[in-house]
């Protein structure tokens, strides 16, 4: 079990349920040399190329870009975690996030702290249009639920995808056709090298003059000078942020002060550790019998 960023320890239980006949070993304070499968969650370079018996490589969440970065990644099969509890903790993360702009709290927020009351008139969900960036197994899951709420959804992908109810536009030619009138932007994508830095500043500016920011996908994916930049111009009215290029988010960064930031810290959904057990398990038993793994990651689309 490697990270250089969480103690994987709480994986030890679910593992010996999962793998009773297992041989656990927590990196850096035990060898792990002689390992053939390692759960990881974003190694440091250098550990994952000197474990020679490498079989399989695991990741505990549905992102495995922290992984796929490492440049000794061994040539093996790298695999993620589809946990529907996990799309579940996101459904109502960003449900939570579109009723706080829909909902005006993020003004309400800033008034308590001036003691101004005062009533905003109301919009009708069928008035808010909400735009997904992401159209996986979690963006559908909340393209759904905020449908089912009434909010008018659409949705981006880098491809071409169907959905009843939804638009979904496609491609960089339909990005700005998608923006445009987006008034609450929630991003679900995956890090790759074509989604690094694509809520930028050129993004923001295709946005509707007081429109929203949800980035619960990865924090690479935010430029964070651009987004301040925005809030400060008025032309972005706020942001909740998950997700950050570092984390812990350091103690000096001026996303914690911002006036229209809300800040949680990667919290919006986890994957049950008895579920990354079993998914590993039978991975393990699969690589081990020379069958193909489930949820294999497709290195040359990075998810």
């Amino acid at each position: 079990m490697i990270s250089a960023h969480v103690d994987m320890s709480f994986m030890r239980g679910p593992i010996a349920k999962a793998m009773p006949e297992a041989d656990v070993r927590l990196w850096p304070n035990e060898d792990i040399s002689q390992a053939d499968v390692a759960l990881c969650w974003r190694p440091p370079h250098g550990v994952l190329g000197d474990m020679k018996r490498l079989r399989l490589v695991h990741g505990i969440a549905a992102g495995v870009d922290n992984i796929l970065s490492v440049p000794d990644l061994p040539e093996v099969p790298v695999c993620r975690v589809v946990d529907p509890n996990h799309a579940r903790g996101i459904v109502e993360y960003a449900t939570w996030a579109t009723l706080f702009f829909h909902r005006g709290f993020d003004v309400f927020q800033r008034n308590r702290l001036k003691r101004a009351w005062v009533q905003p008139r109301q919009h009708r969900a069928d008035k808010i249009t909400v735009g997904i960036m992401g159209w996986g197994n979690l963006g559908r899951a909340v393209g759904g639920a905020l449908k089912d709420l009434g909010y008018n959804v659409r949705a981006w992908a880098r491809s071409a995808h169907e959905a009843d109810g939804i638009a979904v536009f496609a491609g960089d030619e339909q990005r700005a056709a998608f923006l445009e009138e987006t008034n609450i932007l929630i991003a679900l994508l995956p890090l790759t090298a074509e989604t690094n830095d694509i809520l930028n500043a050129d993004l923001f500016a295709q946005m509707p003059k007081g429109a929203a920011l949800v980035n619960i996908g990865r924090g690479e994916l935010l430029n964070e000078p651009d987004l301040l930049a925005s809030l400060d111009a008025g032309h972005l009215r706020g942001a909740v942020l998950d997700v950050f290029e570092q984390e812990p988010l350091p103690e000096d960064s001026p996303l914690w002060v911002h006036p229209r930031v809300f800040v949680t810290p990667h919290i919006a959904s986890m994957a049950d550790p008895n579920v990354i057990a079993t998914q590993m398990a039978e991975n393990i038993r699969r690589a081990f019998a020379g069958e193909a793994v489930v949820n294999e990651v497709d290195r040359t689309r990075g998810y």
